[in-house]
């Protein structure tokens, strides 16, 4: 039975979440557990907290009727919530700031991060360089080369890029060299996580972080609509963007919750970040949650266009919410994510991350049968400057729909 009031004393959702780590990590985990739990209920904290995300990355973020694409699918009256427009570009300044921030009040002079997109190390070093903090990030050398500009990004801000070549060289592998780093220089280094994963209390502090999110859309959709909205959609990787807009209408049950997540080349073949579709529990990078692995437990190889879904793994916040089916989780290929990124481009003017695309794909299918009074609300989690090379490497410009007028899905521009 589905429960808002989690996670318990020992980090759990159900039976998910935890704490799976070295007993060197062990001490380090309590000393945030405590520092968190010491300065959530700080207003001077939190005072400095709210200042920054609104006089420096620029809260609140739009709610927008994207009129033309709600025309243009039929059905339910399309709203974006508009975390492109951050500082940096997407939803993960939300909880770099926060937790930078709490970095500084617990005397740590570095941080560290992981990252896959990008998105979340860029956020990292912007708000190591605004609060003068060494900083270090973690990246899969895959990950460097399909997401260079954000690498010179972080290099601009003072911060040092460390490509990863173990394993699949990506997301995955970025998390577990931050881990192992932070395991020797826990004393004066903090981790800044970038998703609702790993040991306790990361989902939690991750979700709290990013809740301003859904926090501004209700009360927003609230003032433009006069009525919650029936559906909400985001898309899902670790799940960082998707818990922080489902958290404040966990309790509504007349809002529908939908994760999209990576199908890459498809369900049918091996080739994808389905973990929700076709997971399993298991033990994953500190904490127990669905994931992709094989019979023996090994973890399996996860593939998606977007360097930010490319992960085998999720939150437990999100692998509870999926088995109490309070939200419903369900797979985008490749080529759904890039006609919906193409969509949106000629609809809204707006050019979407790739994880963001795999929410307006979901979208897509769910606007059409509803009826025009009801309201869908998609989480626009990034902007997608940061994807244009990797997507025109996957577009031949004479057949994906850029040298002519016509709409994936049909209709003119």
């Amino acid at each position: 039975m589905f429960n808002a009031n989690v996670p318990d004393e020992h980090g759990r959702f159900g039976k998910f979440g935890g704490r799976y780590v070295p007993e060197t990590l062990m001490s380090a985990l309590i000393e945030l557990e405590e520092a968190y739990a010491t300065y959530s209920k700080d207003e001077g904290f939190m005072e400095e907290v709210r200042y920054l995300l609104h006089r420096y990355s620029g809260r609140p973020t739009s709610l927008y009727y994207a009129k033309r694409l709600s025309e243009h699918l039929g059905g339910a009256k399309i709203y974006l919530k508009r975390e492109d427009l951050n500082h940096t570009g997407a939803h993960k300044i939300n909880n770099a700031i926060a937790q930078g921030v709490l970095a500084k009040r617990m005397g740590k002079k570095k941080v560290i991060a992981e990252t896959g997109a990008g998105q979340h190390g860029v956020a990292t070093a912007t708000v190591a360089a605004l609060l003068g903090l060494e900083c270090k990030v973690f990246m899969g050398e895959e990950d460097t080369k399909r997401q260079q500009l954000n690498v010179f990004r972080m290099n601009l801000l003072g911060t040092e890029v460390v490509p990863v070549t173990s394993g699949t060289r990506t997301l995955k592998d970025a998390c577990n060299e931050a881990l192992r780093y932070w395991v020797s220089h826990v004393d004066d280094t903090y981790y800044i996580l970038g998703s609702a994963t790993g040991p306790h209390p990361y989902p939690m502090m991750v979700r709290d972080f990013q809740r301003i999110i859904g926090d501004e859309a209700r009360k927003q959709i609230l003032e433009q609509e006069g009525k919650l909205p029936d559906v909400v959609v985001a898309a899902v990787g670790g799940g960082s963007n998707a818990m922080g807009i489902f958290y404040p209408f966990l309790q509504d049950e007349g809002v529908r919750l939908v994760g999209a997540e990576a199908a890459g080349k498809g369900i049918e073949t091996k080739e994808h970040a389905a973990t929700m579709t076709l997971g399993s529990p298991g033990v994953f990078q500190g904490s127990m949650s669905y994931l992709l692995q094989d019979e023996y437990g090994q973890v399996q190889e996860a593939h998606s266009i977007s360097a930010g879904l490319d992960y085998p793994g999720v939150g437990p916040e999100h692998s509870y919410l999926k088995d109490t089916g309070r939200a419903e989780y369900f797979p985008i290929t490749d080529k759904e994510a890039l006609d919906a990124l193409q969509l949106l481009c000629r609809t809204e003017g707006i050019i979407p991350a790739l994880e963001s695309a795999h929410a307006i794909a979901q979208t897509a299918k769910i606007a059409p049968a509803l009826s025009k009074d009801q309201v869908i609300i998609v989480s626009l989690s990034g902007r997608g400057d940061k994807d244009v090379e990797a997507i025109m490497k996957y577009l031949n410009p004479s057949e994906s729909g850029f040298a002519g007028n016509r709409l994936p899905g049909g209709g003119q521009a």
